[in-house]
C-alpha cells in the first residue's frame, strides 16, 4: 500500500476535481447501502407490527429515494474511477516510454524488446486495475464499513461486539495470503514477459521459420511457456480464491452469535423484531464490504509486484549524459584523440587516433568483430569513450547536446529501418516533409523509378518493417532519408550491400557527388566502395594496424592485402 501510495500520489493530485465528484459519488454509494439496512426496522416495527398506515406510503419513497441516491453515487463513482485509471495509465505508458528511449543504447543492447513491450503492456495494464480501484474502492467500502457500524452499534452495543469480535482472527491468514500473492505476481509477470518475447521472435523471424519447416517446434516451445503461465496463473487464483470462503465462514461465526444473542433480547423484550433484523441486516451487509477490501488487499500484491516491475525501469538513470550546447558551426573536422572503448571488460577499441576533415572519405575495414561498429557507436555517442576523447571542430563531442550532434549525422547502416508511416514520412523522418526535396533524394537513391510504380507514390503507406518493398526498395529508401538529411557527417555501413551492380554504380556516383562537402565514414566488404577513399583505416581486433590510400595499403600492409582477397568484386 505504501509503495503504490508513494510512486502514485504525484498522479493523484493532478484528479483534485475529479477526487471531488468521485468522493460524492462515493458518499453517496455508502448512503444508499447504509440506508438499505435502516430502512428493515420502519418497515417490520411500523408496517407489519404496529400496522401503521401513513408509513405504509412513506417508507417505500424512501426506499426508492435510497436506491437512487445509492444508483447516482455509483455512476458517477465508477466514471470517474475509470476516468483516472485510465489517465494515470495513459500518462504513465508515455512516461516509460520516455524514459526508456533516453536510456543508453546499453539497456536495449542488454534487454530483450519483448520484455520491454510487456512492461509497457502488460505490466501497466496490471497496475491499472489496482490505480483504478484502489482508493474509491478503499473510500466507499470504508465508508459502508464505518457507517454499518456505526448503525450496528447504536441499535445494540453487545451485539455489535458478537458480530465483530471475529474480524481481528481474519488478519493472520489475509497478510499470509497476500504475501504469497505478490510472490505468484512477480512470477505471471515474468512469464507474461516471456509469452511475449517468445511471440516477438516468432514473428519477427517468420521466414526463418517457414523457410526451415520449424513452425512445430516453435508451436511446442510457446506452448510450454504457455503452459508454465496457465500453472503460475492458477496458483494466483487458488490463492485470490481463498479470501471471499474464509470470510464468509469467519463471518458465519459472527451472525450466529447474532442470532443466539439477539434471539435471548428479542424473546425477552428489551429488543424489537424490527431493531434486531435491521441489526442482522446491517451485519450481513457489513461483511460484503470487509470480503470486498480483504481481496483487494490481496490483489493489490498483483499491482505491487507489477509496480516494482515497472518502476525498476524509470529509477535507472543513463550514465552517458548530454552537454549543453545545443547549436554549433557546420563540422570541418573530427578527431579521435587516442580513444579507448571497453563494453564491460571487454576491450572493443584500443588507442585509436586519426583526423578526418571535410570533403574526406574515410574507409573502415577489417574481420568482423575488429571494432569498425565501436568506432560508429561511439560518434553517434550510443557509448562514451573508456578514455581519450573526441573532438569535433575541436570541440569535445560530450559538450553537445544529443539533438545537436546527431543532427549532424546521418547513417545508413546494414539493417535497413522503415517505419508503418507514409513513404514521403520515411525519407524525411525527423524533419518536416518538403515534397519536392523528397523527389530529389529518392532520385539521387536511385528509388524514384519504383515510387512512381506505388499506387499513391511518395504518400504510399509502408506496412511494418517495409514488407510491401524488396530489400533492394527498402535500401534505397534508407539512402534517401540520408540525402534529405543533409547532414554533415555521413556514415554508410554496408549501405549498398542489397543493390545489384548497376543500381550500386549509379548511388555510389550519386553518393559521390554529395559527400564532397561532407566527412563520410565508409564500412563496406566491396573493394570499389572503399578504393577511392581518402584514407582507409585497417582494424585488428580493435586497433588500428594500418592507414593510408588503397595504392599504398595494398603495396605496404599485409592485413590490407590479406583483406583485399575477401573483398566482394
Amino acid at each position: 500500500m505504501k509503495l503504490l501510495l508513494h510512486h502514485f500520489m504525484p498522479y493523484f493530485k493532478s484528479y483534485k476535481l475529479q477526487f471531488f465528484f468521485l468522493f460524492l459519488g462515493v458518499i453517496g454509494a455508502s448512503i444508499g447501502t447504509i440506508g438499505t439496512a435502516a430502512v428493515i426496522q420502519p418497515i417490520l416495527d411500523d408496517i407489519f407490527i404496529a400496522k401503521d398506515t401513513a408509513m405504509l406510503y412513506v417508507v417505500p419513497f424512501y426506499l426508492v429515494g435510497i436506491y437512487t441516491i445509492k444508483g447516482i453515487g455509483r455512476y458517477i463513482q465508477g466514471y470517474y474511477t475509470n476516468y483516472i485509471g485510465q489517465d494515470i495509465v495513459r500518462r504513465l505508458r508515455n512516461r516509460l516510454l520516455d524514459h526508456m528511449l533516453h536510456l543508453d543504447m546499453a539497456f536495449f543492447h542488454s534487454s530483450k524488446s519483448g520484455e520491454l513491450i510487456s512492461r509497457i503492456n502488460n505490466d501497466i495494464v496490471r497496475i491499472q486495475n489496482i490505480v483504478a480501484n484502489l482508493i474509491p474502492d478503499l473510500l466507499r467500502d470504508g465508508l459502508t464499513i464505518l457507517g454499518l457500524v456505526g448503525y450496528a452499534i447504536y441499535l445494540n452495543p453487545l451485539l455489535a461486539f458478537y458480530a465483530l469480535v471475529v474480524m481481528p482472527v481474519a488478519l493472520y491468514p489475509l497478510s499470509r495470503l497476500a504475501k504469497r500473492m505478490k510472490r505468484i505476481s512477480h512470477h505471471s509477470q515474468e512469464k507474461s514477459a516471456d509469452l511475449t518475447i517468445r511471440l516477438s521472435e516468432v514473428f519477427n523471424n517468420i521466414e526463418m521459420i517457414k523457410a526451415t519447416g520449424t513452425e512445430s517446434m516453435e508451436i511446442d516451445r510457446f506452448a510450454q511457456i504457455n503452459e508454465h503461465f496457465f500453472t503460475i496463473n492458477m496458483k494466483g487464483v487458488k490463492t485470490n480464491e481463498l479470501v471471499s470462503p474464509m470470510m464468509e465462514t469467519l463471518g458465519a461465526f459472527g451472525i450466529a452469535f447474532v442470532i443466539i444473542a439477539g434471539g435471548h433480547a428479542v424473546i425477552e423484550g428489551t429488543m424489537t423484531v424490527g431493531s434486531f433484523f435491521a441489526f442482522l441486516t446491517a451485519v450481513g451487509m457489513l461483511y460484503d464490504p470487509i470480503k470486498k477490501i480483504s481481496s483487494l488487499y490481496n490483489k493489490m500484491q498483483d499491482g505491487v509486484a507489477a509496480t516494482e516491475r515497472v518502476f525498476s525501469v524509470i529509477v535507472q538513470s543513463a550514465s552517458i549524459k548530454e552537454g549543453t550546447r545545443d547549436a554549433m558551426q557546420p563540422i570541418e573536422s573530427i578527431t579521435f584523440n587516442h580513444v579507448w572503448l571497453h563494453y564491460g571488460t571487454v576491450q572493443a577499441l584500443k588507442n585509436i587516433h586519426f583526423s578526418a576533415h571535410k570533403g574526406q572519405t574515410i574507409a573502415l575495414v577489417g574481420d568482423s568483430g575488429g571494432g569498425k561498429s565501436s568506432l560508429v557507436n561511439l560518434l553517434l555517442r550510443f557509448y562514451d569513450p573508456s578514455q581519450g576523447d573526441i573532438l569535433l571542430n575541436n570541440t569535445p563531442i560530450t559538450a553537445l547536446t544529443f539533438g545537436a550532434l546527431r543532427s549532424r549525422i546521418a547513417i545508413v547502416s546494414q539493417r535497413v529501418y522503415i517505419f508503418a508511416d507514409s513513404l514521403a514520412s520515411n525519407v524525411a523522418y525527423g524533419q518536416d516533409i518538403n515534397e519536392a526535396k523528397v523527389l530529389h533524394a529518392l532520385k539521387l537513391a536511385d528509388a524514384w523509378e519504383f515510387v512512381q510504380s506505388l499506387s499513391q507514390g511518395i504518400h504510399t503507406m509502408m506496412e511494418e518493417y517495409g514488407s510491401n518493398l524488396s530489400g533492394g526498395q527498402r535500401q534505397r529508401i534508407a539512402i534517401a532519408r540520408a540525402v534529405y538529411k543533409n547532414a554533415d557527417i555521413l556514415i554508410l555501413d554496408e549501405a549498398t550491400s542489397a543493390l545489384d551492380n548497376q543500381s550500386e554504380k549509379r548511388i555510389q556516383e550519386a553518393l559521390e557527388r554529395i559527400s564532397q562537402d561532407k566527412i563520410t565514414f565508409i564500412i563496406a566488404h566491396r573493394l570499389s566502395t572503399i578504393e577511392h577513399a581518402s584514407a582507409i583505416l585497417v582494424f585488428k581486433s580493435g586497433e588500428i594496424i594500418a592507414q593510408g590510400t588503397h595504392d599504398y595499403l595494398s603495396k605496404h600492409a599485409p592485413e590490407y592485402q590479406r583483406l583485399q582477397g575477401n573483398f566482394q568484386p
